[in-house]
């Protein structure tokens, strides 16, 4: 390689004085237009990190004269937004959960809040969707175990389930019928029988016969004779086909012998009452919720959705 810098004749430009077998570069100028945008970015960078937050410390950024930061508007339009919300709010507050349905700009306006609470409080044990999984009720199916109005769902939101020192919680209590001795391991397979046929699951077999004369002497009394469950002890109906812990066989038996009793929070002493009602309002509307007239719970047509933590078996 030689360094030689002449003028090229064919371009009239000055080469920079490499070669490279032959071949040579021209020191073709930069156009004006090109220089003058690369100039005026360096002028605009300056003038923003003097103006706006740029650079790091150690624990923040930089101020910038102009005091701005994002976190600045955002508080800026929540509380453009609470202004804008606050009348609504305020008639909510003050209108009980049962005369929402009475007002349906309310009632959409509280189960808009409640889709809002129930994502950051509800979804890590219900999901996203409210479908539940092995163990958390999905509450878009039909069964309900302390019942379904707004109020109902009010009530188990606010106390909790299984919630010790709460004497108003939802409370229930199956006796673990194969680790006590209740029920023998065959009796306990019977009684697996039993219910898997009031459910449809199986036919009518021996097993479910001598199982039909244990339900009634162990289980009727809180599952009713038919296993259309009782809300006034908070047992499950047993003969539909909804299931909190599964309805197959080894579920079941894991049920009978060990029995199960899951739990949730008491909101009540961690969210506003608002808070709670809109939570209420938005859980009611999932599966089509029931009115305030009283039900029938044997009554196997038109049951909406589960309340949180009330589903099933």
């Amino acid at each position: 390689m030689a360094e030689n810098k002449r003028i090229d004749e064919k371009t009239g430009t000055q080469t920079v004085g490499h070669e490279w077998d032959g071949i040579e570069e021209l020191d073709t100028p930069m156009p004006r237009w090109w220089l003058v945008t690369f100039y005026a970015t360096i002028v605009f960078a300056i003038g923003y990190c003097i103006a706006y937050p740029a650079w790091p410390l150690v624990s923040r950024a930089t101020a910038g004269v102009l005091g701005w930061t994002s976190h600045g508007d955002l508080d800026r339009e929540m509380k453009g937004e609470q202004v804008r919300r606050r009348p609504i709010m305020r008639a909510l507050a003050v209108t009980p959960i049962e005369s929402l349905p009475a007002n349906p700009q309310l009632l959409a306006a509280a189960e808009e809040g409640g889709r809002s609470a129930f994502k950051v409080h509800c979804a890590a044990c219900h999901g996203a969707g409210a479908a539940g999984s092995k163990g958390y009720p999905n509450l878009n199916d039909d069964d309900w175990l302390w019942g379904g109005t707004l109020t109902d769902i009010q009530q188990t939101l606010i106390h909790g389930i299984r919630q010790p020192g709460d004497d108003d919680t939802r409370q229930s209590q199956m006796p673990a019928f194969g680790r006590d001795g209740v029920l023998t391991p065959e009796q306990v397979q019977d009684a697996v029988s039993y219910v898997r046929y009031i459910s449809h699951q199986e036919g009518g077999s021996q097993s479910a016969m001598r199982g039909r004369e244990l339900f009634a002497a162990n289980c009727a009394v809180c599952h009713g004779e038919k296993g259309e469950g009782n809300r006034t002890v908070g047992a499950p109906r047993l003969n539909d086909s909804i299931w909190l812990y599964g309805g197959d066989r080894d579920s079941l038996t894991d049920t009978i012998t060990n029995a199960h009793g899951g739990i949730m929070p008491a909101w009540g002493k961690q969210l506003d009452p608002l808070t709670i009602k809109m939570l209420a309002a938005y859980v009611h509307s999932l599966g089509g919720g029931e009115s305030s007239a009283p039900v029938n719970v044997g009554d196997t047509s038109g049951k909406p959705a589960a309340a949180p933590g009330a589903t099933g078996k």
